[in-house]
C-alpha cells in the first residue's frame, strides 16, 4: 500500500497540476474567445462563404493555400485551433483544407516560426516552415483522396438548422466575427505593446506572497521543465471558469427557448473573466500588485465592440443561434480537453529528460519517432514548446528528432486527438495522426541528414522517391475504391 502510493501520488498530483496550471494559464483569453468564433462561424456564416474558398469543390490552387495563410497568422495552441478547425468543418469546409488548417496553424504560424528562429536558429524555423506548408498540405490532399465519399456525404450535411442559408454574409456578423478574433489575438500576441503595462495600483493584501508560496508548494513552477505553476491571479481565474461553466449550464442549454438571469449571469461572468486574465497580477511584500497592461485596454475596446453590435445590430434570433452553437462546442470539446490535460500531466511525471539523449541522440529512424512520441505525451502549449525544445538540445537531443518533435508536439498531443476524433470521428483521427507522424518523421529525418552534411540534391531525390511512393499507392487505393464502389451500385 504505501510503496504503491509511493509513486501513485505523484503521478495523480502532477496530472491535477498540469490541468490546474492549464486552466489557469491558457483557457480563457485562448479558448474563450476561439468557442465563441467557431460559434459564430456555426450560426452566422452561410455555407456559401466557407465553401467559396475552402470547400472540397474549390478550386485546390485556392482553397489549400487559403487554409494554410488563415492558420498562419493565428499565434495560438492547438486546442485553441481545434474548435476553430470544428467550425470552418460544419460549416462544409472540405476535409482536406480544414485539415491543412489544423495542422499548419499551431505548427508554423507566425509567432512560432520567428521565436524558433530566435531561440533555437533560423536554419531550424525555415525547415519548420517549408515542410510544415508541404506536408501540410500534402496530409490535407490525401485526407480527401481517402475519404471522398465521407467528404462529399459530410458536405451534404452541413447545412445547420441554426444558421443562415442562401445568402451572402451580412456587414454586422462579418465585423461581428471580426472584432472577436481581434479580442483573440489582443489576448494571445506576445506584443510590447500588449503585454506593457501602462498604470499600476496594490491592493493591500499582506499575505500575498504567503498565499503565493502555498500555491507554488502544490503546484511548482520550474520554466527548464514546462511547469508553469498557478498564480494567486490563475487561482482566481479557475474559480472564475467554474462560475462561468455552471451559469452558462444553467442559461445556455435552453437557449432556444430565450434568455434568463443566468444567461445573462455567464455572460458578465465570461466579460469580467477576461479582463482579469489581461491584467498583470503580482504578489508583492506590500500586497498585490495590479497592472492594467496593452492587453486588458485591447480586450477591453473589443468587448465593448462586440457588445454594441450584438445589441444593436444581430436579431435575438441570431444571438440565440450563436450562444447555442458556441455552448454546443464548449460541450463536445472541453471534458475532452480536461481529460487530456491531466493524463498528459500524468505521463509526463513518469517520462524523464534523461531519456531523451538515448532515445534521439542521433538522427535515426527510432530518433525521429521518439521525437514524434515526446510530442504526444510531453505537450506543451505556443512559445513554451520552444523553450522546451531548447533544453530537448541542451540535454542531447539531435537537430532532426528535435525538428520531428516540433512538428508533431502542436498536432497529436493526447487531449487533441480525443477532441479530433469526437469531430470527425475514429477512423479519420487514426489516418491523420498515423500521416502526421509518418511526415513529422520523415521532415526530421531529412533535417537531421541535412544538418548531418548530405547534400541538398540527395535529400530532394530522397523526398521524391518517397512522395512517389506514397502517390503510387494512394493511386492504387484510389482506384481499388471507385472499382468497390461501381460493384456495389
Amino acid at each position: 500500500m504505501d510503496s504503491s502510493s509511493s509513486w501513485i501520488l505523484p503521478v495523480f498530483y502532477g496530472g491535477l497540476g498540469n490541468l490546474a496550471a492549464y486552466l489557469a494559464a491558457h483557457v480563457l483569453l485562448c479558448l474563450l474567445p476561439a468557442f465563441f468564433i467557431a460559434g459564430a462561424m456555426a450560426a452566422l456564416i452561410p455555407k456559401e462563404t466557407v465553401t467559396r474558398f475552402l470547400g472540397r469543390n474549390s478550386s485546390k490552387a485556392v482553397s489549400y493555400p487559403a487554409a494554410a495563410a488563415a492558420g498562419s497568422l493565428l499565434a495560438v495552441c492547438s486546442c485553441t485551433i481545434v474548435p476553430l478547425f470544428a467550425g470552418i468543418y460544419k460549416k462544409g469546409a472540405g476535409l482536406g483544407p480544414a485539415i491543412t488548417f489544423l495542422f499548419f496553424a499551431p505548427a508554423a504560424n507566425i509567432l512560432a516560426l520567428v521565436y524558433t528562429g530566435g531561440i533555437i536558429g533560423p536554419d531550424l524555423a525555415i525547415a519548420r516552415f517549408l515542410l510544415s506548408l508541404t506536408f501540410g498540405i500534402g496530409i490535407g490532399l490525401i485526407m480527401a483522396l481517402i475519404f471522398r465519399a465521407d467528404d462529399a456525404a459530410h458536405d451534404l450535411a452541413t447545412d445547420s438548422p441554426f444558421a443562415a442559408q442562401g445568402e451572402g454574409m451580412g456587414r454586422a456578423p462579418l465585423f461581428f466575427l471580426f472584432v472577436w478574433v481581434a479580442l483573440l489575438l489582443a489576448g494571445t500576441l506576445k506584443l510590447g505593446v500588449l503585454t506593457g503595462t501602462y498604470m499600476d495600483f496594490e491592493l493591500p493584501l499582506a499575505d500575498a506572497q504567503t498565499w503565493q508560496g502555498a500555491l507554488d508548494h502544490l503546484v511548482p513552477y520550474d520554466a527548464a521543465k514546462g511547469e508553469e505553476g498557478v498564480s494567486l491571479q490563475g487561482a482566481g481565474l479557475i474559480a472564475l471558469l467554474a462560475v462561468i461553466g455552471f451559469s452558462a449550464w444553467r442559461g445556455l442549454e435552453n437557449i432556444q427557448d430565450g434568455a434568463n438571469a443566468w444567461t445573462w449571469t455567464s455572460l458578465a461572468t465570461i466579460a469580467l473573466t477576461l479582463l482579469v486574465a489581461a491584467l498583470s497580477v503580482q504578489a508583492a511584500p506590500e500586497g498585490l500588485r495590479i497592472g492594467l497592461t496593452g492587453k486588458f485596454f485591447g480586450v477591453a475596446v473589443a468587448l465593448a465592440g462586440v457588445g454594441l453590435i450584438a445589441r444593436a445590430h444581430l436579431s435575438p434570433d441570431e444571438l440565440r443561434d450563436w450562444l447555442w452553437e458556441s455552448w454546443r462546442f464548449v460541450k463536445q470539446i472541453f471534458p475532452l480537453l480536461v481529460i487530456g490535460v491531466f493524463i498528459v500531466g500524468m505521463i509526463r511525471v513518469v517520462i524523464r529528460p534523461e531519456w531523451i539523449e538515448m532515445l534521439a541522440g542521433t538522427n535515426s529512424a527510432i530518433g525521429n519517432l521518439a521525437g514524434v512520441a515526446f510530442g504526444v505525451f510531453m505537450y506543451f502549449p505556443t512559445l513554451v514548446e520552444v523553450p522546451i525544445a531548447k533544453m530537448f538540445l541542451d540535454l542531447g537531443m539531435h537537430r532532426g528528432p528535435l525538428l520531428a518533435y516540433l512538428m508533431s508536439d502542436p498536432e497529436l498531443s493526447l487531449q487533441s486527438i480525443l477532441i479530433i476524433a469526437a469531430i470527425i470521428g475514429r477512423r479519420k483521427t487514426a489516418t491523420y495522426v498515423g500521416l502526421v507522424a509518418l511526415f513529422s518523421a520523415v521532415a526530421g529525418f531529412a533535417y537531421g541528414a541535412w544538418v548531418d552534411g548530405v547534400s541538398l540534391l540527395r535529400l530532394a531525390l530522397w523526398l521524391g522517391a518517397f512522395i512517389g511512393v506514397l502517390a503510387a499507392l494512394l493511386s492504387v487505393a484510389s482506384r481499388r475504391a471507385a472499382s468497390s464502389l461501381v460493384k456495389g451500385v
